[in-house]
């Protein structure tokens, strides 16, 4: 019987990457993506891809695709909560709605896949990996929305590791530049031209890929890895151990 990991924002980016890591390992695999152009993309791409429409801020969906993915496939052993976006601009300008949209699907989204998939993960003795990030320890300028619900997430998952535990284990990846844009949907992918000085200046000599950050799920999730919860892997190339003098 096949292992089943659930990826929310699977569509695009480093949960499609991810997924399909995934299913080369042996996992059933479904998506949870509130984008349907890229959810269906997603699926066509990858054979045996279940793609299922949901957002991860709303309750209500949340519980009906946790409902549908055990009904489906009976089990389930891994949730990926990947689910993510931000909204960057000077705090004056950024509005409250815009604030809550936000934290809604990157940390509450998280908050509620969690809650729901408890119970399965326990009965599976699972694992959850939660996409934090590098911003959750150091900032651009504009970026207070996506930074407190990655502040949130790191704290979360810290939480998360020892409420269920020892059933379920709980851990973290904090990406830093990772170039997403060949893996966005197709109606939107622009891949950028990365110069020399954007490799160079990262410690290991190039800048992330979502395959980077799928490797580390994937060892994450692993059973075997049974004695690592609770904890945050950055993947960014060692920019965060570097000092910048300007």
């Amino acid at each position: 019987m096949s292992a089943t990991a659930i990826i929310t924002g699977g569509g695009q980016g480093i949960g499609k990457v991810t997924a399909g890591h995934l299913m080369q390992a042996g996992y059933q695999v479904i998506i949870f993506e509130r984008d349907t152009e890229a959810g269906r993309e997603a699926a066509e791409d990858i054979d045996g891809l279940v793609f299922m429409e949901c957002d991860v801020s709303n309750e209500e969906d949340v519980i009906r695709c946790i409902g549908d993915s055990v009904q489906q496939f009976g089990h389930i052993n891994a949730l990926v909560n990947n689910a993510g976006f931000s909204i960057n601009k000077p705090i004056e300008e950024l509005s409250l709605e815009e604030w809550n949209r936000v934290l809604g699907t990157n940390l509450t989204g998280a908050f509620l896949c969690a809650k729901y998939c408890a119970t399965h993960l326990r009965k599976s003795e699972g694992s959850i990996v939660n996409l934090c990030s590098t911003r959750a320890f150091m900032s651009e300028a504009d970026t207070e929305a996506y930074s407190a619900s990655k502040g949130g997430i790191h704290a979360l998952t810290h939480s998360l590791a020892i409420s269920l535990g020892p059933e379920v284990r709980v851990n973290a990846i904090s990406p830093g530049w990772i170039d997403v844009t060949p893996f966005q949907k197709s109606s939107e992918r622009d891949p950028i031209e990365l110069q020399p000085h954007h490799h160079l200046q990262h410690p290991c000599g190039r800048v992330g890929t979502p395959h980077d950050v799928a490797r580390m799920v994937r060892f994450l999730i692993d059973p075997a890895n049974g004695f690592v919860t609770g904890q945050n892997f950055i993947v960014d190339g060692g920019m965060t151990r570097k000092m910048i003098y300007e």
